[in-house]
Parts: structure tokens; C-alpha cells; sequence
């Protein structure tokens, strides 16, 4: 990993991790958490014992390192004693905490006036406009198909439905119960398996 010359403890443990076909960037990861429970211990970490590992943990906690860090080096500690020096006594110490659960953001109707208004075009601004609407993925969005929701007299006889420049906007079939809006389906397709199809509500 890297051209310094390395212990032979890491050079094991870097072998098992690519035995198991771990990306670099993981085992980067892994050995830069086993270095820092080494630095806690001023030792070799294959020395450690159950209330060093119990001791580092609440260090981490008492200074205040974030619980994805805290997770991610049990994880690395876990791998290193009951894979490398094949200690399972160990791993019970180590316990992964609970990560909060982080409320989504919600944007205001100013704020998504906003991001529409800022959009670069018409083309842009409707398509933003429908994937909020109709609470699509970006992936959705790229193949998406828009068209009005029909009445089934309409659906019977496609070629009568379809839309002429000429004339007017028909009356709407199906209005929104909640706001007497436009409902329009947003019809999504995929690269496999069938398409799904969405109402969005339009108030313009």
C-alpha cells in the first residue's frame, strides 16, 4: 500500500484483507483504525486485552468521535483480532453504537418556488417542476414521458384524444379532489421490467 517499509503484523493483516478481496480504499481504512487503537495503547495492538479495547471505546465516546467512526473502527478491530490473530475472546468486547436517524430536509413552498425560478431554462424548470411533483428519482426523471390523465371514453379511442395545437385545453376529466388541479400521469421506463406510472397534481 505503501512503499515505507511495514511490521509484519500489518503485512499479515493486509494479506487477509486481500485474500477477501477488499477494495484499497477499505484496507487503507482498516489500517488507519488499527494505527489509532495502537497509538491509544502506546503498543503493539497484538498485545491488547479485553479492558484495553473496553478503555479505547470509551475514549472515543469521551472524545466525542462521531458513531460512524466509532462503528467503522469496531468493525476494523473486529477483522484485525478474530481474522489476523484469530482472538475471538476480543471481538465480544467491541460493540457498535446506534447511529441517530437524521430527519430529512422538507423545503419550504418559497424554497421550492426558488430552486424552480433558478433553473437555467424552461426545459430544466419543467423538469425539476416534475420530479418534485411527482416525487421521482433523478434515474426516473431522464426517461420519464408526461401525459394527461384521460377519461375512459378518451382511453378507448387514443387518436381522438390526442392533442391539437388548434384548439383549446379540453375541460379537465379529473380534477384533484383536494385542489381542483390537473392530474397528469408521469409514466417512467426503465432499462428492464415493466413501467411505472405516477399522478402529479398540476395547479398552473
Amino acid at each position: 500500500m505503501t512503499d515505507k517499509p511495514i511490521s509484519p503484523l500489518r503485512q499479515r493483516m493486509i494479506e487477509d484483507m486481500t485474500a477477501r478481496h477488499f477494495a484499497e480504499k477499505a484496507q487503507t481504512d482498516y489500517i488507519r483504525y488499527v494505527k489509532s487503537f495502537a497509538a491509544f495503547l502506546g503498543r503493539s495492538p497484538d498485545t491488547a486485552g479485553a479492558e484495553d479495547l473496553r478503555l479505547f471505546q470509551q475514549h472515543m465516546t469521551k472524545t466525542h468521535v462521531s458513531p460512524g467512526v466509532i462503528n467503522a473502527t469496531v468493525v476494523a478491530l473486529r477483522f484485525f483480532f478474530k481474522v489476523t490473530l484469530e482472538r475471538d475472546d476480543l471481538v465480544r468486547r467491541l460493540t457498535l453504537v446506534s447511529e441517530p436517524r437524521r430527519v430529512p430536509i422538507v423545503l419550504s413552498p418559497e424554497e421550492v418556488a426558488r430552486l424552480l425560478t433558478a433553473a437555467p431554462g424552461v426545459k430544466y424548470r419543467a423538469a425539476l417542476g416534475v420530479a418534485y411533483g411527482a416525487g421521482l428519482r433523478v434515474s426516473e426523471v431522464v426517461v420519464a414521458r408526461v401525459r394527461q390523465l384521460l377519461t375512459p371514453a378518451a382511453q378507448s379511442n387514443p387518436n381522438e384524444a390526442a392533442d391539437d395545437p388548434g384548439e383549446p385545453d379540453p375541460p379537465n376529466p379529473y380534477p384533484c379532489p383536494c385542489c381542483g388541479g390537473r392530474m397528469i400521469v408521469v409514466e417512467t421506463f426503465g432499462s428492464a421490467g415493466p413501467s411505472s406510472s405516477r399522478i402529479r397534481i398540476d395547479t398552473s
